[in-house]
């Protein structure tokens, strides 16, 4: 007699594994919830990111700003001669003050223009924080995909085991054929090959997960045994692009970068008017020589600048505007359809990984059970050959791999629909 249970559900982790996944020492198993507290906190390209929207926050007062004015000392109508500052009653000291105006409108355009810029870099980092989110998620649940697989494969290859120890001692009672023994440790020959492959697999995605929480990609990582998995009832998807398209912050970037191109275009179409710079100047004069008293000097300066060369100067910059706003147009539009089609890949997978779920949990695992027991049966009294056994088992085993990667897929699933509406979490 002998007794066979690979229905486990939750799969022990390979042994090997834990030796080929030497490095660094990890404190504890590492949930979703600690990996995301960890790469929200410490990214270094997020980080980079708020540090630029907080730059691009200090530019619109400079922008609304005036130029500095000018202030300027200089010795007039000095004669060359001696240099005397008395002898010749034009000889003067002056110190003038001057200050451009920009034309009525430029500085309030180009704020504004600053201020789009600034909104549409924190967009950014808020759009760069969701996208961090969705792929910690995505690495976590993939991550623990491979750890229930690996330990659905460990328990294959034990079962596989006792099963060629079956077969070798019902061949040696001339109870079954030698290829009984040799076809179960071709089988478990192929587990470890598999077993393997996933090793590797589950390296290169230890390596992506360890970058996003700012670590050394050889660090180690164990993940808990166990997960909370959640299933909401979405809305229809109508209502769901409606929510993305008034909260993901990727639509805002691109609206705001079209009102900074706008204001651009309204300030370039102002540059064909001129701008003025005012001045005012006190000019000291000596006494004569003979004692006279010489009275001081005051001037007033007017001057701006002629837009002789519009034509091929402020034309083309409103041409270039004109273009760049008509760029930012196409990129909102194209935002649009991307958010979209995101909104809607996402949902589908979700609803076709939920429903698989479903399936392989009420119908094929149990009748996968139900079938392998009936044969296992039949096998003990030789009445089935043992491939069928065999086949039985390795369907078993199938599904059950199938079933945590539906499992994980609908958690994948949640983790896009989330980013493309504008959420950390559903």
């Amino acid at each position: 007699m002998f007794s066979l249970s690979p229905w486990s559900r939750r799969p022990r982790l390979a042994p090997f594994l834990i030796a080929c996944l030497a490095a660094p020492v990890q404190a504890g198993p590492l949930s979703l919830e600690q990996a995301l507290n960890q790469a929200l906190a410490g990214n270094p390209g997020l980080a980079e990111l708020k540090a630029r929207a907080d730059a691009l926050a200090s530019v619109p007062p400079q922008a609304g700003s005036l130029p500095d004015p000018f202030l300027s000392f200089g010795a007039l109508n000095v004669p060359t001669n001696d240099f005397s500052l008395n002898q010749d009653q034009m000889t003067m000291m002056e110190v003038a003050v001057s200050q451009q105006l920009p034309f009525p409108g430029k500085l309030g355009l180009a704020e504004r223009a600053a201020q789009q810029d600034a909104i549409g870099a924190a967009k950014d980092a808020d759009e760069a924080r969701l996208r961090l989110a969705r792929d910690i998620r995505l690495s976590w649940w993939a991550l623990f995909y491979y750890d229930r697989t690996l330990g659905i494969l460990a328990e294959s290859r034990d079962w596989m085991a006792k099963l060629a120890d079956i077969a070798d001692q019902r061949y040696r009672l001339g109870q079954a054929e030698q290829s009984d023994s040799l076809l179960a440790r071709l089988e478990l020959t192929k587990l470890r090959d598999k077993t393997l492959e996933l090793i590797n697999m589950r390296h290169g995605e230890a390596a992506r997960l360890n970058v996003l929480l700012d670590r050394s990609s050889d660090s180690a990582l164990e993940l808990p045994g166990e997960a909370a998995f959640h299933f909401p009832e979405l809305p229809a998807e109508p209502a769901l692009l409606d929510q993305a398209q008034a909260g993901r912050p990727l639509l805002a970037q691109k609206q705001a970068a079209i009102e900074a191109a706008q204001n651009r275009l309204d300030l370039a179409k102002k540059d064909y008017l001129p701008d003025l710079n005012l001045g005012f100047g006190y000019a000291f004069r000596q006494n004569a020589p003979n004692g006279a008293f010489r009275s001081d000097f005051a001037n007033f300066r007017l001057s701006m600048n002629l837009p002789l060369y519009a034509a091929t100067k402020q034309s083309r910059q409103v041409d270039q505007r004109q273009s760049e706003l008509m760029r930012e147009r196409y990129a909102l539009h194209d935002a649009e359809r991307t958010v979209q089609a995101d909104v809607t890949t996402a949902l589908a997978a979700y609803h076709h990984a939920h429903e698989r779920l479903s399936l392989f949990e009420k119908e094929f695992l149990p009748q996968a059970r139900g079938t392998l027991d009936s044969l296992i049966a039949s096998y003990r009294v030789g009445k089935i050959p043992f491939a069928d056994v065999l086949r039985a088992q390795l369907s078993v085993f199938d599904y059950q791999v199938q079933y945590w990667n539906a499992l994980t897929t609908s958690q994948q699933a949640l983790a896009r629909l989330a980013a493309a509406l504008g959420k950390e979490t559903l």
